[in-house]
């Protein structure tokens, strides 16, 4: 089913009012709006919040429109957070380009915040507990498949300096889950500027990273 979208007709010699000509959106076309409105509203007032009516009324059609191409809010929900998820990932691991291992720490921070700024509403769906599976898994996941990425880099950083380079995973979901974190406060505050954070973040990860302790000991009482 298409729906109908009304547009204005042209004025007539007579002045005589005219209804509008309607044309016919295309099946790709209606399916890009609802996943539009269904984003937007999904960012605004969480899965639970909105309404299947709302997301038809908002598109001008009615609710079986929806239901033909999603089969209702769950599938439409899937589809908008499979795509924010790739957008992110695909952000994240195309900025991870050869050069000195701060450099790539500070593509990663930047990437990361570079998706939050862009596409603010796409990470405060993602960021949220989401009530539906996802082809690609839920946010956790999501930052685990970029940690991935992080680390094959740690891994040759590790073997080169004498360190057990099978605790690359370790620091790799180590580094990650910290900028995760750090841009989901900063998505509310907006400040210190991108940049300030990215260099922030580098600053506590590379130099943590240049001063590790080949074997890390526990300096408290507690010791298992």
């Amino acid at each position: 089913m298409m729906g109908d979208v009304a547009i204005d007709g042209s004025g007539s010699s007579d002045d005589k009012p005219r209804r509008g000509r309607r044309v016919r959106m295309t099946g790709a076309e209606r399916r890009q709006q609802l996943l539009d409105i269904g984003r937007a509203l999904f960012a605004e007032k969480g899965f639970e919040g909105t309404s299947v009516e709302e997301i038809a009324a908002k598109a001008g059609v009615s609710k079986p429109v929806v239901y033909e191409h999603f089969g209702g809010k769950e599938g439409l929900y899937a589809v908008v957070v499979d795509r924010e998820m790739r957008q992110l990932l695909d952000g994240v691991t195309g900025a991870l380009t050869a050069g000195h291992p701060r450099e790539l720490l500070e593509q990663a921070a930047f990437a990361l915040l570079d998706y939050i700024e862009s596409y603010t509403d796409g990470f405060r769906i993602l960021v949220r507990d989401s009530p539906v599976a996802q082809s690609t898994g839920t946010f956790a996941s999501l930052i685990s498949d970029i940690a991935t990425q992080v680390e094959d880099i740690l891994g040759l950083e590790f073997k080169a300096r004498g360190f057990d380079p099978k605790l690359a995973p370790l620091y790799a979901q180590a580094l990650v889950g910290m900028v995760a974190l750090t841009g989901q406060w900063w998505l509310e505050t907006r400040r210190p500027k991108k940049a300030e954070v990215a260099a922030h973040l580098v600053n506590l990860a590379w130099h943590g990273l240049e001063n590790l302790e080949a074997r890390p000991r526990l300096v408290g009482h507690r010791k298992s």
